[in-house]
């Protein structure tokens, strides 16, 4: 029997993720704050907070596990947090002169934020649905939220990338189960807000392949694993 939609869960969850989304952006609410490392968490934090309170108030069996499939959470850590973040922070240390390594972190962080929310909360709730639907749904949703609604081609084409995203950082969570996973993948985006030229092609590119080689080869050695001992 396939489980029930909580639409009440999800109308909570998404009204928090929206007014602290609202507040973050649109309101000198964060003027005051004089860390831009927490500006830029505090912008991300509302799908967090959302899920947190919609899961404790409707008593929702809903894991938000932070390493998933993998034995411990250092894997996940090490593969989609580490990685990216050193190569990343050395590409820009060779061709800038800068080593932003905090700068990084501070972007995964807030991937992951996102992600409790996205993937974590709102995919999992959404599971009964055909993988399009819930997707289509996940993607809207997701868009809306960033609250850049004017229908102009360059917001036309971040929603087909958030659908595009929502399809893939999905596809992912379902192999993993890692909150940690799919925050670094989420983050690939976030990294380079100032555009994607052939160096950050490249290395979204090489990342991209490390992770799903990655995911592969872990997925057959747990079938293996798991029927050496059946």
């Amino acid at each position: 029997m396939k489980n029930k939609i909580n639409f009440g869960a999800i109308i909570v969850y998404y009204v928090i993720a929206i007014i602290c989304r609202y507040a973050a952006v649109k309101t000198n609410l964060l003027a005051g704050v004089e860390s831009e490392y927490l500006r830029i968490l505090l912008r991300g934090v509302g799908p967090a907070i959302g899920a947190l309170v919609a899961i404790k108030l409707f008593a929702l069996n809903n894991p938000l596990s932070l390493k998933g499939i993998y034995k411990t959470v250092l894997i996940p850590f090490a593969i989609y947090w580490i990685l990216p973040v050193v190569l990343i922070s050395s590409v820009y240390y060779f061709t800038l002169g800068k080593f932003p390594i905090l700068l990084m972190f501070t972007i995964v962080v807030y991937g992951l934020l996102e992600e409790i929310g996205w993937r974590g909360f709102l995919q999992n709730q959404l599971k009964s649905l055909p993988t399009f639907y819930s997707t289509a749904i996940i993607a809207i949703l997701w868009f809306a939220w960033h609250l850049n609604l004017e229908m102009t081609s360059s917001n036309m084409l971040f929603l087909g990338i958030i659908f595009f995203g929502a399809w893939g950082i999905g596809k992912v969570y379902i192999k993993t189960g890692s909150l940690l996973a799919v925050a670094g993948v989420h983050s690939l985006n976030n990294f380079f807000v100032k555009g994607v030229h052939e160096t950050e092609l490249i290395i979204i590119l090489v990342l991209l392949a490390i992770w799903i080689s990655f995911i592969i080869i872990y997925d057959k050695k747990t079938k293996a694993l798991a029927t050496q001992t059946s």
